[in-house]
């Protein structure tokens, strides 16, 4: 008989042998174990951790996974200021910075040079070792309290590595968002509808803003670490402090240099204006500091800014080209969008054909016209874009650019919404592109994923007569699609068989794959924890579908007009006739007690300390029942902030028992 582990002691042990595997994995590219015994080993602290809470360990590998919603973020105060640099773009203002220290301090000066990673600065803080908090810049003095995202970025030590750090010390960082994760994140955005991010900066931004800490940890992103802070300070220069934080399990971008001159420090910058475009995150320029701790503190601030410190910025990448055209693109949602057609230019290492110019305001902003030669700019930002024209070179015969009044694809009166920038072409069912666009989302593999359709087969069907929505995919018949071209026997099989295992993906992803504007892949999971079938979510107030974490106005207002258009409920009902999963898989409950056995809840509202989901299941581990509406049988409606009136007023009419979350969670202590 196997003698079981004590709980504490088996936590203790996996915790600090995960951690090691997650060091050597990401620190030093070393696999010391099977991906298998590696997921085994979490599982199995995940499992100890969620029936023993209380014995989980502060540096725990599990919160690399997030889950905690954060309401508000806490204020806190920087013990050391966090001041940003002065910048600029000349190779003279160096020099006048470099005379500037030497004069100040003497000769024998040394600087370090490191890349100016575009992302957003944090500082991290370790109590013996451990980390404890993780804080914005804010405006310098005080700054967020991120610390339950900040556990979700794995290059971000949770327990320093080695010997030899001070019992309290602080690091100071970059957090980013890797160009690949940016390119892949702004394509999800565009299925959905919604507007893309500019650059990696502002994505790496609003992802340490989120309220829930499990899409950070979807988001990926990076952190190079850059600054040590202690009192005392136990190193002499900063490339020595550099040096040590890496041995402890922080990740240092390996770009950066020491430098005995400013002539050193010049040629660093030189090389690195091309090399750096081949990095796999964003960079706008070098961060030049001197090395010596003693004489930072001698040479002091200015009131901004560190006077032992200055930042490089590497002009923006610019090039000038002439407007050729101006093609107008029809998307899925029916948004009509300018493209620029160039004559080709090099730029950035890539020779650039077409240019972002948005909408109509922006054409009308920079005044353009077919035949300008225009100034493309690929800075901060992956999609090139049109900054201004160079009216000298306007000619005399250029043409003014008349944004078209109708849909270029079928010719229906575009349309704008108030608040917009776009126009819209609002015929959804007979516009060719979009409904192409529509079925190839349907079918792409983030949705139903039906890999022996492609967007050349859609335009064949489509073109036959065939498909003109996704349920029509589910009424192929053999005899249909073998006389087509390119339709062998083959081929026809492959399709109806890709179409038959479609039926068994998620009902998240049918949810992503209907095309709801601005419900993108996170969102439909969210939407799906919260409303366990297609019914419930048709139902769902405004005030339901807000109470939902990251379920804003737009969001709401786009679910509820698209389940009031006939035609998608149409269409929702020919998907649940064919056989697609519209409700999601019940997940078996561990029951906790039966103090809830027989009673029903209804849930409404925002709650402070645990989420809707947490609240269902809890109800259900206690052996109560959750229902979607309100009637004279219900026993409980649990109420938090911004629950809708509606619920309220009718929970009220009919005597039902109203319990704040205090008093729910109080009922099954």
């Amino acid at each position: 008989m196997a003698i079981e582990k004590d709980p504490a002691l088996e936590i203790k042990e996996l915790t600090q042998r995960i951690n090691h595997l997650n060091f050597q994995y990401y620190q030093n590219s070393i696999s010391e174990v099977s991906d298998f015994e590696f997921d085994q080993m979490l599982k199995r602290l995940q499992n100890l951790e969620e029936h023993h809470p209380d014995l989980r360990q502060p540096n725990s590998p599990t919160l690399r996974v997030g889950g905690t919603i954060t309401k508000t973020f806490k204020t806190v105060y920087h013990k050391y200021p966090m001041l940003s640099l002065s910048n600029t773009y000349s190779e003279e203002d160096l020099r006048e910075f470099d005379k500037r220290v030497r004069k100040a301090v003497g000769n024998d000066v040394e600087y370090v040079c490191e890349q100016k990673f575009d992302g957003v600065a944090i500082s991290l803080t370790y109590e013996n070792g451990q980390f404890v908090q993780g804080a914005t810049r804010g405006d310098g003095t005080r700054g967020d309290d991120i610390t339950a995202n900040v556990q979700t970025i794995r290059d971000i030590p949770l327990q320093v590595h080695g010997e030899g750090f001070p019992n309290l010390f602080e690091v100071r960082g970059e957090v980013f968002m890797p160009l690949q994760v940016f390119e892949h994140l702004n394509t999800e955005r565009e299925e959905s509808g919604e507007q893309l991010l500019a650059n990696p900066r502002n994505a790496a931004s609003g992802t340490l803003k989120q309220q829930d800490s499990s899409i950070v940890a979807s988001r990926k992103l990076g952190c190079f670490s850059y600054g040590f802070y202690s009192s005392p300070n136990p190193f002499d220069t900063h490339s020595e402090s550099l040096q040590a934080i890496q041995k402890w399990g922080f990740k240092v971008s390996d770009t950066w240099r020491k430098c005995g001159s400013i002539e050193e420090v010049l040629a660093y910058i030189n090389e690195w204006e091309d090399k750096r475009l081949k990095l796999p995150i964003a960079t706008d320029g070098v961060v030049v500091k001197v090395n010596s701790y003693a004489l930072q503190e001698e040479l002091g601030f200015t009131s901004k800014s560190p006077r032992w410190a200055i930042a490089y910025k590497y002009a923006a990448m610019s090039a000038a080209t002439k407007l050729l055209g101006i093609q107008y693109q029809v998307g899925r949602t029916g948004a009509v969008t300018p493209v620029a057609l160039l004559e080709p230019v090099q730029l950035a290492g890539t020779v650039v054909k077409r240019a972002s110019v948005h909408n109509a305001n922006e054409i009308q902003r920079l005044d353009l016209r077919i035949g300008d030669t225009v100034f493309v700019e690929k800075g901060g930002e992956i999609i090139p874009k049109i900054t201004e024209v160079d009216f000298s070179k306007r000619p005399a015969d250029s043409e003014s650019i008349h944004y078209p009044e109708n849909c270029p694809a079928c010719g229906t009166p575009l349309v704008r919404v108030e608040g917009e920038a776009n126009h819209y072409c609002p015929n959804e069912k007979g516009c060719p592109p979009q409904i192409m666009a529509k079925l190839e989302h349907f079918i792409s593999r983030k949705a139903l994923y039906i890999d022996s359709i492609g967007p050349k087969t859609i335009e064949q069907l489509y073109a036959a007569n065939l498909v003109k929505d996704p349920a029509d995919l589910y009424d192929l018949q053999f005899d249909q699609l073998i006389g087509l071209d390119r339709m062998g026997e083959k081929t026809v099989n492959n399709i109806l068989e890709g179409l038959q295992k479609s039926k068994e993906i998620s009902f998240d992803r049918v949810l992503f794959g209907l095309g709801i504007r601005f419900v993108g892949s996170t969102v439909a999971k969210k939407l799906v924890e919260h409303f366990p079938d297609i019914e419930a979510l048709k139902g769902a107030t405004y005030e339901e579908l807000i109470a939902v974490n990251e379920i804003g106005d737009r969001i709401a207002n786009s679910i509820k007009e698209y389940f009031t258009n006939p035609e998608h409920e149409m269409l929702v009902e020919r998907l649940k006739q064919a056989g697609l999963q519209l409700k999601a898989e019940s997940k078996a409950t561990e029951m906790e007690s039966d103090k809830l056995e027989n009673k029903t809840f209804v849930i409404s509202g925002v709650f402070q300390s645990v989420s809707r989901d947490e609240l269902q299941q809890l109800i259900q581990s206690h052996g109560g029942k959750v229902v979607s509406s309100i009637s004279a049988k219900l026993s409980y409606l649990v109420a938090g902030d911004k629950m809708g009136p509606a619920k309220l007023e009718k929970a009220t009419k009919l005597g039902i028992a109203i319990l704040s979350e205090d008093q729910f969670l109080e009922m099954i202590r």
